[in-house]
């Protein structure tokens, strides 16, 4: 994933909203989100090459999301899958905390990447490039391919376009926050950061939504955890012609001891 907005705490309503943008090449297999059948109580995308995912909820409201340290000169071949961190907290009944101390432990064994993790009250993250397990307070954050609130454009620009939209309705439409997880400004050369890569590919991934030749924006979702334990997941699945798209909608009730 390349992008996530997420707000913890801060909505009347909802205790997470989150959206986020899947960013990969197209020709890497992929299943749109639904409930695992070999593991039922996930809800989640699914990597077909690796067999984890990028974000995912529960039915008990365990949530996490997964994003890459964009650096291709520190990559290394034969790494573990980052996406295994993600369903390997889903499977799991550990706190937020305690698991992010355990991947802290081997965090050596992947390449670069953010997680963040959260049931009930607690929200944590931690990226193998900081090096700290931090505990969130609530608030309104934003996450791309470099560490937490990194102000890269499309950082900026999504958390304040995020940040508005919590504020004007008590209500959240799923819709409004796909179409600003649509947004297609790039950002002046100016503004763009120095990960490694060439200033055109920069450019092509300095939008809330990439569309490229090879690579770009495969799914974009919403997700809303409400204080009840109502829960609402929306997936629009793209394909190189970005302006087609599939979307599945999921919604549940967790049980009231894991409304948090």
């Amino acid at each position: 994933m390349c992008v996530l907005l997420l707000s913890f705490g801060q909505h009347p309503r909802y205790r997470i909203v989150a959206g986020a943008n899947r960013d990969e090449f197209y020709d890497r297999p992929t299943s749109p989100a639904a409930f695992w059948g070999d593991e039922p109580e996930v809800l989640a995308g699914r990597d077909l090459r690796q067999g984890g995912t990028w974000l995912g909820v529960t039915r008990r409201g365990r949530f996490a999301a997964l994003t890459n340290f964009r650096d291709p000169q520190s990559n290394r071949p034969g790494r573990s899958s980052r996406g295994h961190l993600v369903s390997g907290f889903l499977l799991g009944d550990e706190q937020p905390d305690a698991y992010l101390v355990k991947v802290a432990e081997h965090a050596h064994d992947y390449n670069g990447f953010s997680v963040m993790v959260s049931h009930r009250d607690a929200l944590c993250y931690y990226s193998n490039r900081e090096n700290e397990v931090r505990s969130l307070p609530p608030g309104v954050y934003a996450l791309s391919n470099h560490l937490l609130d990194t102000p890269w454009p499309k950082v900026t620009r999504g958390k304040r376009a995020f940040a508005e939209l919590l504020s004007e309705a008590d209500d959240l439409d799923p819709e409004a926050l796909l179409a600003l997880l649509s947004d297609r400004t790039a950002a002046n050369d100016a503004e763009l950061p120095g990960t490694g890569i060439d200033l055109e590919g920069e450019r092509l991934l300095s939008s809330l939504f990439v569309s490229g030749g090879v690579y770009g924006t495969r799914s974009s979702t919403v997700l809303l955890i409400g204080r009840r334990g109502e829960v609402t997941f929306v997936e629009r699945t793209f394909g190189r012609d970005a302006d087609g798209f599939t979307t599945v909608a999921h919604t549940f009730r967790m049980s009231p001891d894991d409304c948090g």
